[in-house]
This record gives structure tokens, C-alpha cells and sequence, in this order.
């Protein structure tokens, strides 16, 4: 082989076989050391872009996943309420059953219509104050109080009573449940509230001022009155239809309840089978790589050895020339 003096093609080679088992190297070490195979859009252009439409998705079903935990125990703690609301109601019917009764004398009535009047108080207590994260589920009844009075022989009416307020569950409810914009679920218990509402408002007192006569007569009538075995008889038919009202809503509460965890367990199925394609696709080979790095460790170090003894030889030559 002839040995050209301005160009040496042997450390040439050697230098670009070297270029090359660094440039492996590098890639390889890069891979190792992030787990990852696609770091850049060179590494693999049409692997990444796939990878990145299913990291979208997963993050977006990660985040769905906290949704349905967060509605699942919103409706948890509006199902609790009414469960307690159910206990209220099953004593407030117990007593006005044994007031139906004539056996019943004016005082022990009265002791009933007490108890009756403070289960009601604690009932307007749970729908008015029961919220989630800061926000009402229910929110405020209203409260009855009407005045008439007669001026001049014009009978005039106001209401001095508080107006009700809408809560969260007053209206639909939507709930985020999935990555895509069609995957939502709709709570909708509106006209079971709003009817347990009204029951439960049609309990309380109204306070009625009369200015028409001589005197000023006020009358107070409740809707819990249980001062006759007639009026406690018809009380029990009423507790009965707001029983109803309870559980018709708890039903609503428990079958959405149930919906949410059928959507989270599919759901979590998705995100896992999603996952797993991510990473058949981005996810290093550490078996692969490792090779890899060993066998460009060894090409590396060979080239490095050749390039030396290219340039001993040149040197050698340019001596023998000086």
C-alpha cells in the first residue's frame, strides 16, 4: 500500500468510525439515562407524534379520574342528608301516629307538637346548611309569615317571610368523566328537590295579623298540628308522601352514584391500556441499549487505537522526510 504524504486516508477512516461509535454512544447513554427512546423528534418523527396524541389523552383521563372521585363524593354527602332527613322523618311519623290517637291528653299533645316543632327546626337546619367545597346543595327554604290587616275596609296581604334559594343540586349537573368533550355525565334531581323543599317549608308556621275589629288578633297555624286525632291522622298520610319525596331522591343520588363508578372503573381500564401503548412506543430498551453502548465503547476505544497508530506512522514518516 502506497504511503501518501498529504493525505492519510487510514486516520481519515479511523477518525470517522470514530465520529460515528460517539455519535451511538451518545444516543445510547441519552436513551439509558432517561428511559426513554424518542428524546427528540429525529429519534422516531411518526413514533412521537402518536405518543404525544395518547400522553394527551392519558393526562386528560388522570384528570377525568378526579372528577368522577370528586362528583362521587359530592352526591355522597347531598345521599348522607337525605339519609339523615329519612331518620327525622321516621320519628316525626312515629309521633304523629301516637297522636292520632285520643288517648292522648291536651298536654301530652302538646309535649308531641314540641318535638315535632324541633325535628322540624333541625330539618330546615340540614336542608339550609349542607355544602360542599364552601358551595349549598340545597339551598335556603323559605319560610312563611304572612300578615292581613284592614285599613279603611281594604284588606291588604304581605309576605314577611324569607324567599328560598337554589343550591348546587337545584339545577342539572354536568360532570367532566373522560379526555374527550363527549364524555359527560348529567345529574338531574331538580324537581325531586324542589318538591321535598316545598314539603318541607308546608311544615312550618305562618303567623296571620288581623287589624279588622276592635282588637288586633294574631293567629299562628303550623303544618305539623297534631291538637286533634283528626289533624295528627292526616299529618301521618303527609310524613308518608314526604318519606316518598326522600327516598325517590336518595334513588336519584344512589343511581348516579353507581353510574360514576361504572365510568371510573372503565375508565381506569382506558388509562391503563393507553399507558401501556405509550410506552410500547417511547419506552427505552434497556436490554437493546446497553448493547449498544458496550458495542460503541468497543468501537470507539478500536478507532481511537487505530487513529494513534495512523498518526505514529505519519510522524514517523515526517521524520524520516525532515
Amino acid at each position: 500500500m502506497a504511503i501518501t504524504l498529504f493525505t492519510n486516508s487510514s486516520a481519515m477512516s479511523a477518525s470517522n468510525a470514530l465520529q460515528k461509535a460517539n455519535s451511538t454512544l451518545s444516543s445510547a447513554m441519552e436513551h439509558l439515562g432517561t428511559g426513554k427512546r424518542i428524546t427528540k423528534a429525529s429519534d422516531d418523527a411518526a413514533g412521537l407524534q402518536v405518543a404525544t396524541r395518547l400522553q394527551g389523552q392519558s393526562n386528560g383521563m388522570a384528570v377525568a379520574q378526579r372528577n368522577i372521585a370528586d362528583a362521587s363524593t359530592m352526591l355522597q354527602t347531598g345521599e348522607g342528608s337525605m339519609d339523615e332527613v329519612s331518620n327525622i322523618m321516621y320519628r316525626m311519623k312515629d309521633l304523629a301516629t301516637q297522636a292520632a290517637s285520643d288517648t292522648n291528653t291536651t298536654t301530652s299533645r302538646n309535649a308531641i307538637s314540641d318535638e315535632l316543632s324541633s325535628l322540624n327546626d333541625q330539618l330546615g337546619s340540614i336542608m339550609n346548611n349542607t355544602s360542599y367545597a364552601g358551595d349549598s346543595l340545597f339551598g335556603k327554604l323559605a319560610t312563611q309569615s304572612s300578615t292581613t290587616s284592614t285599613n279603611g275596609g281594604a284588606k291588604t296581604s304581605a309576605n314577611n317571610g324569607t324567599t328560598a334559594t337554589d343550591g348546587k343540586m337545584s339545577s342539572a349537573m354536568t360532570f367532566q368523566i373522560g379526555a374527550s368533550k363527549d364524555e359527560t355525565s348529567t345529574t338531574n334531581v331538580t324537581d325531586k328537590l324542589n318538591a321535598l323543599k316545598a314539603m318541607i317549608t308546608s311544615f312550618g308556621k305562618t303567623t296571620n295579623v288581623d287589624t279588622s275589629g276592635d282588637k288586633i288578633t294574631t293567629t299562628t297555624t303550623s303544618g305539623l298540628d297534631v291538637s286533634t286525632s283528626a289533624n295528627a291522622n292526616s299529618l301521618i298520610d303527609t310524613l308518608s308522601s314526604a318519606l316518598d319525596n326522600v327516598s325517590s331522591l336518595r334513588s336519584s343520588f344512589g343511581a348516579s352514584i353507581n353510574s360514576l363508578g361504572h365510568a371510573s372503573a372503565n375508565l381506569t381500564n382506558m388509562k391503563d391500556n393507553t399507558d401501556q401503548a405509550m410506552g410500547n412506543i417511547q419506552d427505552a430498551d434497556f436490554a437493546s441499549e446497553a448493547s449498544k453502548m458496550t458495542r460503541s465503547q468497543m468501537l470507539a476505544q478500536t478507532s481511537t487505537s487505530m487513529l494513534k497508530q495512523s498518526n505514529s506512522m505519519s510522524s514517523l514518516v515526517m521524520s524520516i522526510l525532515g
